[in-house]
């Protein structure tokens, strides 16, 4: 859960970076397909889409993290968002090879979702399973790992790291890394007690 929200923190700086580079692959790529120009309006408008949609995303991801915490348990609901983690990752990632910025848009859409449903389900899951003595130092860790991935994704996106032209869409792809982490560690959790007992009627494990 904690890199789950690490990979938002990480998603929401790590654009800032290689803006002009994005701008400029915008522009290259809308005269090769098209044979024109395009408008500094409509390089502006790619953009600001680019920049935006991840809010669309989460707002979705957000809305389906009630059902899907109830319908499949909080640990498994945290597992299903590195779907679209993942997914967002290798649109982005690949999106120079291919010659589309549409990929990058759709990647951003598809990590808001991500970035919705953990935000939700890691303060459901960790103040579950928590001790009660650390319960608040537990769901404190949302805004910590929130603001470290924030950190990280500045850091990253320095020019003597990988904010240069050349690596812009491994940068964008540097949040698989958390989720890749997450995939590998969450399946020896346990899942809720609260969901456990009152949703499955599993006394015994939730003991």
């Amino acid at each position: 859960g904690m890199t789950g929200t690490f990979h938002y923190g990480l998603q929401v700086s790590i654009i800032n970076s290689p803006a002009e580079y994005i701008q400029s692959f915008i522009h290259e790529t809308w005269l090769k397909r098209y044979g024109s120009s395009p408008s500094a309006e409509m390089v502006t408008l790619m953009w600001s889409l680019i920049v935006s949609i991840y809010s669309i995303g989460g707002l979705l991801g957000s809305s389906c993290a009630g059902y899907l915490c109830v319908r499949f348990g909080r640990k498994k609901a945290m597992l299903l968002s590195n779907i679209p983690a993942l997914l967002g990752a290798a649109l982005m990632g690949l999106s120079r090879l291919c010659g589309s910025f549409e990929m990058i848009i759709a990647g951003r859409l598809f990590s808001g979702v991500c970035g919705g449903l953990t935000q939700n389900v890691h303060i459901m899951y960790a103040g579950e399973c928590a001790p009660r003595k650390l319960r608040g130092l537990i769901a404190i860790t949302a805004s910590t790992f929130s603001a470290l991935g924030k950190f990280v994704g500045f850091a990253l996106g320095l020019r003597e790291v990988l904010g240069v032209e050349a690596l812009w869409p491994i940068l964008l792809a540097a949040n698989a890394v958390p989720v890749l982490v997450q995939l590998l560690t969450l399946p020896f959790f346990p899942d809720s007690p609260r969901y456990l007992l009152i949703d499955l009627k599993d006394k015994e494990g939730c003991i």
